[in-house]
């Protein structure tokens, strides 16, 4: 699994927020390009890596961007202040030390608020909110930050590096999605589909699901698999019924999330990659959740509907700079979705 590891530190380390994702793209597409046929950049820089092939043509995709912050505002003493880009919990952004991405390169800085020694006895028990806190980059005005290449607009992202843990566990950030682009590059390198595949890389998903909505209205394919990191419950704090989703145990199949409202899954698209699972003799994991909601929820309802299966890698602590998982359920789950190209067919043969 070295070769899964090595991919996933260079994704995660690199660092493309929700509508700047271009440098995980040139990962992804230097990884990709030797198992397809072609590879391009839509408008809004969506990369769609085609191989082609035969009846039914299958998507896959997973997204490019991360959660971050972007520079809303920089005061007259040279302290920046953002708005959050994506699903942040405001916990875990204070303290955190962040790359501020300007014109002229990566300026390091750190998030801060108003130190506890001048709060109020009531005020310290408050969370601090997001709209309270700033980023220090060591400037003393703001001509000194706008002379360093900073502006409004300029993205900023969680100063967090790759790291291993026992076994086959590792740390980092952004695992949401690196880890499902991981999945798909892997698959493209595993599968002998004879099907024409469209591997995508979409854009902004952490902020509306966008660049799957594109990407599958322009390619209408017959089918679709989406891989994405899942929610797990083997750590304390979770109840039941959700503990049954744990790490290292394989990887996930979404059969419906947000309570419905987002995924539900046909029953075809199940038992597809469940049997898919069974051929190769992976262990899976079946979640139907109340929680969020993946780019399966915007492919499936395009045009007239395509048929979309969700492969989730279970992954603690997600949108945090700490996020944790197995590389082997990465490397099975590229497994699963390699033969589900294969046996595609067999369920969706035209």
């Amino acid at each position: 699994m070295s070769d899964i590891k090595s991919l996933l530190e260079k994704l995660s380390n690199a660092h493309g927020i929700s509508g700047r994702e271009g440098s995980v793209q040139k990962i992804v597409e230097g990884e990709i390009a030797p198992y397809v046929d072609e590879v391009s950049l839509d408008a809004l820089g969506n990369l769609i890596a085609s191989k082609k092939g035969d009846k039914p043509s299958i998507m896959i995709e997973a997204h490019a961007d991360e959660i971050g912050l972007m520079v809303s505002h920089i005061d007259e003493r040279g302290f920046i202040y953002f708005i959050k880009i994506g699903g942040w919990f405001d916990q875990t952004l204070l303290n955190q030390r962040v790359i501020v991405h300007s014109g002229s390169g990566a300026v390091i800085g750190v998030i801060g608020s108003k130190p506890p020694h001048f709060m109020k006895a009531e005020d310290k028990k408050k969370i601090v909110e997001a709209k309270d806190m700033f980023v220090d980059v060591g400037c003393g005005s703001q001509k000194e930050v706008e002379d360093l290449g900073i502006s409004v607009g300029t993205p900023i992202s969680i100063d967090r590096t790759f790291a291993p843990m026992y076994r086959d566990m590792v740390t980092g950030k952004a695992f949401d999605d690196r880890a499902g682009l991981v999945v798909m590059v892997e698959a493209m390198k595993r599968t002998k589909s004879t099907s024409s595949i469209y591997a995508v890389a979409t854009v902004q998903e952490e902020v509306g699901l966008k660049g799957a909505k594109m990407t599958a209205f322009g390619l209408n394919p017959d089918i679709a698999i989406s891989a994405d990191v899942s929610p797990c419950g083997d750590y304390p704090g979770i109840e039941k019924p959700n503990v049954h989703l744990e790490v290292g145990k394989g990887p996930i199949i979404v059969v419906a999330d947000g309570s419905g409202r987002g995924f539900i899954a046909t029953h075809r698209v199940v038992e597809w990659l469940v049997d898919a699972a069974n051929e190769l003799d992976i262990m899976i994991q079946l979640d139907a959740s109340d929680g969020g909601t993946t780019d399966a929820s915007a492919i499936f309802i395009t045009r007239s509907g395509i048929p979309t299966g969700s492969i989730g890698v279970p992954t603690r602590y997600i949108h945090s700079p700490v996020e944790v998982l197995s590389l082997g359920d990465i490397d099975k789950a590229a497994d699963l979705m390699a033969r589900a190209l294969e046996i595609a067919p067999k369920y969706f043969g035209r």
